[in-house]
């Protein structure tokens, strides 16, 4: 048995493995946005009136029962929860319909824990077999063969799609954002890295398409391995270029001189799913691939790099040293091939994935698409980084209906033509009301207007001095010269099915109020924002391609016993600590869910239900924790199972696997391995309810 690292109770927050291996240590180099635009930070923290925060109490606890599971089948130590606070002035009655369930207590055990009476088990883990030939997974013989047949690794954005004529079965689709060597290779040599456990890595990225079954009895979903609709994408699967950049100059390379034909998609983070059938998968913080931009001596050349974060000389990972397309001196371009949003269709495994230009390249977090009233898609996107911004796209053609195979190659269109916005808000606060210590304004509520600004319709520019291509390619600089609104890192950005309303997690921003850095505002009302916030906008006339909205924040994250934190005017005595939100969805009820990652509270990152209209509209409820140095992602909220990926279990400083921070998800001994876990009541009916 390896000897456990001496780190169990991990005190929450991001570790600086996590940052080194998920982003590139992002947040320890300037934000790459240097721009004088304004920052939302510098628009949004003028509206929590004093009445409000009074209003909202001061926490006493948290927290019903909870039980923990911590292997894969059910077994496990009870981790429980503290008894529910005393009510203290809330509205009277249950929670909202969806969200009727014990709320887990924070906690730091090395478990999946979850709600009293509810089950859970592990649908897959890395280097589960899913196609035809892929052999059973072996830590001790790994290889780059075996890999691009197996479930990748770290697991994030997963869709659940219907599988016809084929009763009890779906089709599950997995991001697998990025690599960790460290905890995949025993022996590792970080300054030393081996061609095979490179290759490894690159068959371990991308995304897993594997077809599910669900135990009648149970509850339970297992995975159906060598179906003819499982499917690997790897580092090095041939994607296709679609949209007004397709072919540019700015995307050529030695191997693709078209344009046309990238090899590969790099850090896959949250996506979307489309009306159409298919899914969306967001390429984030792809600049950690490319080395030595410091050698670079074209300043232009070297500008627009550095825009987009690419920095300093060799990588963490050092692909440069086994394939040249990962050096910027000897390609130029090929970052510019990275960054983009991708399409899938998860049921014709012979499709080539398409990166679709029309909807611009930044760090995209994800892309959840929603109709117009006359059937266009409209795209949502954050570009996750410190003071970065918010966009949208809409298409110019309709969807449509049926599954003939002309409403499929038309879908299929639908993302390549059509305009792309950038937002700009503003606050409707006096700045004199803003203090940045907690001093709310007279309207208490934090608020303001929106507008959407053009930057590209087809093949024509509408930013000054860019051509189209380049507002593809470059939609940061682009952003930059409209004067779009710097946020406090946008990740997952939602609309409501029910009510059309847009959701934007935006995670954290420790430079607000820096030295030199925008101070608090009515966006983000504080200095130091560890813990992130929500913000809830309308479009004018609820119509998703309007050009103008209406904003305010929903919840400003936190601990309810401060005064700095708000949940949407819901006492603060009955909610749940949240911190950090990232990825969001929804479930049948109209209810908001949040998943968390880099939790600062000194607990465990989590999955959160917080009811978004009536009486209880702002009560946060945590519904499950995830173990030790692991991040909450995907999530599937269905009306009987929840879904969500064990992202980076067991990335602790220090960590390696001779000496592990986390015995998940099979106990001492075994490898810790990034999973997808399925929960479901154990009396079969339907979640919260």
């Amino acid at each position: 048995m390896r000897k456990l690292l001496p780190l169990l109770g991990h005190p929450g927050g991001r570790s600086a493995m996590t940052c080194r291996y998920r982003c590139g240590d992002a947040c320890s180099h300037e934000a790459p946005n240097t721009s004088d635009n304004a920052y939302l930070g510098d628009v949004v923290a003028r509206a929590m009136s004093r009445r409000t925060m009074l209003r909202a109490g001061a926490v006493i606890g948290v927290a019903a029962g909870a039980s923990a599971v911590g292997g894969p089948l059910g077994g496990g130590t009870a981790h429980a929860a503290p008894p529910p606070s005393k009510p203290g002035g809330g509205p009277a009655g249950k929670a909202a319909r969806g969200l009727r369930f014990a709320p887990v207590a924070p906690n730091t055990a090395d478990a999946v824990t979850v709600p009293a009476g509810y089950e859970q088990n592990v649908v897959i883990r890395w280097g589960e077999p899913i196609l035809r030939g892929a052999p059973r997974f072996d830590p001790e013989r790994q290889s780059a063969r075996a890999q691009a047949g197996q479930f990748g690794y770290n697991n994030d954005f997963l869709a659940l799609l219907p599988l016809r004529g084929e009763r009890g079965r779906q089709l599950l689709v997995a991001n697998h954002e990025y690599t960790n060597e460290e905890l995949m290779f025993a022996g590792y040599d970080p300054e030393s890295p081996t061609r095979e456990q490179v290759e490894i890595a690159w068959a371990a990225h991308g995304l897993s398409v594997v077809v599910v079954e669900e135990d009648r009895r149970s509850g339970a979903l297992r995975p159906v391995p060598r179906h003819r609709l499982n499917r690997r994408v790897t580092a090095t699967t041939p994607f296709e270029v679609t949209g007004p950049a397709a072919g540019s100059e700015l995307l050529r390379t030695e191997a693709d001189p078209e344009g046309r034909t990238v090899l590969g998609t790099l850090n896959d983070c949250a996506g979307g799913t489309t009306p159409w059938g298919t899914t969306l998968h967001g390429e984030e913080n792809v600049d950690q691939y490319f080395a030595h931009t410091e050698r670079v001596t074209d300043a232009e050349h070297r500008r627009r790099l550095e825009r987009y974060a690419l920095r300093g000389g060799a990588t963490q990972r050092q692909w440069e040293r086994f394939d040249d397309r990962f050096d910027v001196t000897k390609e130029p371009y090929e970052p510019h091939r990275f960054g983009w949003v991708v399409e899938l269709d998860p049921y014709d495994p012979e499709s080539r994935p398409r990166k679709r230009t029309a909807l611009g390249r930044f760090k995209h977090e994800g892309a959840e698409p929603r109709l117009t009233p006359d059937g266009r898609p409209v795209v949502y996107m954050g570009d996750d980084e410190r003071f970065e911004y918010l966009y949208k796209f809409v298409s110019s053609k309709r969807m449509m209906r049926g599954d003939s195979r002309a409403a499929r190659e038309h879908n299929l269109t639908l993302l390549d033509e059509g305009t792309l916005y950038v937002a700009v808000l503003s606050g409707d606060s006096p700045e004199e009301e803003i203090d940045g210590g907690g001093e709310l304004p007279e309207d208490g509520e934090f608020g303001g207007r929106g507008t959407w600004v053009p930057l590209a319709t087809g093949d024509t520019s509408h930013v000054p001095g860019m051509s189209a291509e380049e507002v593809y390619v470059f939609a940061r600089l682009a952003a930059d010269r409209v004067g779009a609104t710097k946020m406090d890192r946008p990740e997952d950005v939602e609309p409501s099915p029910r009510t059309g309303r847009v959701y934007v997690a935006l995670t954290n921003n420790s430079d607000r109020g820096a030295s030199g850095k925008a101070g608090p505002d009515e966006a983000n009302p504080r200095t130091g924002n560890k813990h992130g916030q929500i913000v809830e906008f309308t479009e004018r006339g609820g119509n998703p391609a309007a050009d103008r909205f209406t904003w305010r924040l929903f919840l400003v994250c936190g601990d309810p016993e401060q005064p700095d934190s708000y949940f949407g005017g819901f006492p603060k005595d009955q909610v749940s600590p949240i911190s950090c939100p990232d990825n969001v969805t929804f479930d049948a009820h109209g209810n908001l869910w949040i998943s968390t990652d880099g939790n600062a509270l000194g607990s465990h990152d989590g999955l959160f239900g917080v009811a978004v209209s009536g009486q209880r509209r702002g009560e946060v409820r945590q519904f499950l924790t995830v173990p030790t140095g692991a991040e909450t992602c995907g999530p599937v909220v269905r009306d009987r199972r929840v879904l969500v990926a064990v992202q980076h279990p067991g990335e602790v400083d220090g960590a390696s696997v001779e000496r592990p921070a986390s015995q998940w998800p099979d106990g001492g001994g075994s490898h810790v391995r990034p999973s997808v876990v399925n929960v479901w009541r154990a009396d079969g009916r339907d979640i919260g309810v």
